[in-house]
């Protein structure tokens, strides 16, 4: 049975400092942040009905807005707040929360420094983004055309709503190859990430993490490598290209949504579910869900 669309569920959305019904919660055709893309938003997971990390969200929130040149007009405890609302509100407790911040339609043209500056929070059940059989067995990446841009020509380090157009364009690239997700390079060549989620590799039992010089360092990211480094497992930034990928022992990717999921296959490239990649499962599970101190 497929699930109800977006715009059709019951339940509460908080919008712009009220609760609405969730059938409420429209703006206008004519809306500056839909023909623009004057948008930031951040992706949450809630487990057992707490916000992992809400305060590193919000806060990664309002410095995308400020990158985009505007300010959000709340506090951060009332984002934060309101997140905690609307799950309660919703009775979810293991869900996907997403607070999004948008130019409204004051003006209509690329120039919009006045217009009012929106917010919502959403929040809704959420399943594994990848199927429990792709997680175990490791899912398949297809290298994908579309690249990462420079951080001279886009806002690289915002969570920016336009930074995604490419990533839908490459995952729909690659789901029309059978494979689950697209692998991105950076303008120079260099392996970037997945489509919505930062890539690791098990090279002679040290993790390379590509350098987060034109793409978000997830908190996702960041957290697994707090978690590495308590195994004593060592982490290295640096630039990665392609012709490395028959060299590395293990792949996975990270992300709130993804969490930490294995990869099976780049391409032409075979990998096994390792024992790092096992280990970093369990302990980010155990973190997120409170078995372990944070």
């Amino acid at each position: 049975m497929s699930s109800p669309p977006f715009d059709d569920r019951d339940g509460v959305i908080w919008y712009n400092g009220e609760t609405v019904p969730w059938r409420d919660a429209t703006l206008h055709v004519l809306n500056h942040g839909l023909h623009y893309a004057s948008a930031v938003f951040e992706g949450e997971r809630s487990y057992e009905g707490e916000i992992f990390k809400l305060r590193e969200h919000t806060e990664r929130l309002f410095y995308s807005a400020a990158v985009m040149g505007f300010q959000i007009p709340y506090a951060l405890e009332e984002i934060d707040q309101a997140c905690r609302d609307v799950l309660t509100a919703n009775r979810i407790q293991d869900g996907y929360v997403r607070p999004i911040a948008w130019r409204g339609a004051e003006m209509m043209g690329v120039s919009a420094r006045n217009n009012k500056i929106h917010v919502a929070i959403a929040a809704w059940p959420w399943p594994a983004y990848f199927s429990p059989e792709a997680r175990m067995k490791g899912i398949r990446l297809r290298t994908t055309k579309w690249r990462r841009p420079s951080p001279e020509c886009a806002p690289v380090q915002a969570k920016a709503a336009g930074l995604y157009m490419i990533c839908t364009l490459a995952k729909h690239e690659a789901e029309a190859g059978g494979y689950d997700d697209a692998l991105m390079l950076d303008w120079r060549g260099q392996i970037s990430e997945s489509t919505g989620a930062n890539i690791f590799l098990n090279f002679d039992g040290a993790l390379h993490t590509p350098t987060a010089d034109c793409f978000l360092s997830g908190i996702t990211r960041q957290t697994v490598m707090d978690l590495a480094g308590r195994r004593g497992i060592e982490v290295i930034e640096r630039a990665i290209m392609p012709d490395e990928l028959d060299k590395a022992i293990e792949v996975f990717v990270t992300g709130t949504a993804a969490e930490v999921t294995p990869v099976g296959e780049i391409d032409d490239h075979e990998y096994t579910v390792g024992e790092i990649t096992k280990q970093l499962m369990e302990d980010y599970d155990a973190i997120v869900r409170r078995k372990a101190a944070a």
